[in-house]
């Protein structure tokens, strides 16, 4: 009887044994498994500028989500991003003109992204037709000119710069950077190839000296006599005027600026933008930075302090920018710039523009 009553406790306790471990893990077992949610983004980016690194630490104090910045030249990036394959730690590129994030999303890089955010504070016109990439900041390329040699009323259109009393006076870098084979391409778009090449040809006849240097450096061939007009972007002159080194102040203050084809087609106007990489591991971080980014209160840090146009249209420029006057922009897709970089290249070598 003893033996009896023991074996019926033994068997009972083994049940309920059973039953309790069933029932502990039960949620474990309908439960979807849970991973730590990312807390960094990984931004591969050719834009070099303190304001840039500035708004990364409001971003991470704002989101807790750490930046982890990796700089360098735009087409050395896209090639390390390539090389790197399904393997790269890369979640957003980030550069400066829609040719190469043109370029980007034609060599499958880049991946689409929806977001409503995005949507109400970056215009359809400075978004990729299929959200592969948006700008982020604009930048118009405009004429600077000597205040003491030229006055504002002798200027009228980028095409009027190939006329004879143009001669040996015009200065602007080489055809190898892309803000010039943008600017080709944008011809092209509105003329066509034999008039952007005429364009081309005509303006070569015209260089005050062989092409070199950067935007600011035509600025400065100005102030020493080289040439009395140049083609630079907007944004390149706002950071002269506000610069640390009084000699590119100065530069700067004998110079005045120009938005040409005001009656015609309108200024040319490139962005900086950025899209997520198609193979990003921290997909909704990146959206999340560049939702900051296009935001009011970066947009207002971009033109305050690097003299850049905000996209967003709820913010106003800066006072400088301001103070330039409003222009009429070309109209074109910006993809068009990407889409005739090809033709721009061919055209410059042709027309022998160094």
């Amino acid at each position: 009887m003893n033996k009896l009553f023991y074996l019926v406790i033994a068997l009972l306790v083994l049940v309920l044994a059973a039953c309790g471990s069933n029932d502990a893990s039960e949620p474990a077992t309908d439960a979807p498994e849970e991973t730590a949610e990312s807390k960094e983004v990984n931004l591969y980016t050719a834009r070099h500028y303190d304001v840039d690194d500035e708004l990364y630490k409001k971003f991470e104090e704002e989101t807790g989500i750490k930046v982890n910045l990796i700089k360098g030249d735009a087409d050395e990036l896209l090639e390390r991003i390539k090389r790197e394959g399904d393997g790269t730690e890369a979640d957003l590129f980030l550069t400066a003109d829609a040719g190469r994030l043109y370029r980007a999303k034609e060599d499958g890089l880049l991946q689409s992204v929806s977001s409503d955010i995005l949507d109400e504070q970056i215009p359809e016109k400075f978004q990729d037709t299929d959200q592969m990439w948006y700008g982020l900041t604009k930048r118009a390329r405009v004429l600077v000119y000597n205040k003491e040699t030229v006055k504002p009323e002798e200027l009228s259109t980028y095409e009027a710069l190939t006329e004879d009393e143009w001669n040996g006076r015009v200065l602007i870098r080489g055809s190898e950077n892309i803000y010039n084979q943008s600017l080709l391409a944008s011809f092209i778009e509105i003329e066509g190839e034999e008039k952007a090449k005429e364009w081309a040809a005509g303006l070569v006849n015209n260089f005050a000296r062989d092409p070199e240097g950067g935007d600011r450096d035509q600025a400065k061939a100005i102030a020493a006599g080289v040439g009395d007009v140049a083609i630079m972007n907007s944004y390149y002159f706002g950071q002269m005027l506000n610069s640390e080194d009084p000699a590119e102040v100065e530069v700067a203050e004998g110079l005045g600026l120009f938005f040409p084809n005001q009656d015609t087609t309108g200024t040319h106007v490139n962005v900086s933008g950025a899209g997520v990489v198609k193979t990003a591991k921290n997909k909704e971080n990146a959206i999340k930075l560049l939702e900051f980014l296009s935001a009011p209160e970066a947009q207002g840090t971009f033109a305050e302090t690097n003299y850049e146009y905000p996209v967003n249209e709820k913010v106003e420029p800066s006072e400088l920018l301001t103070s330039w006057g409003e222009f009429k922009e070309q109209d074109i897709p910006l993809s068009a710039l990407g889409d005739n970089n090809a033709k721009s290249i061919l055209i410059f070598n042709e027309v022998g523009w160094k």
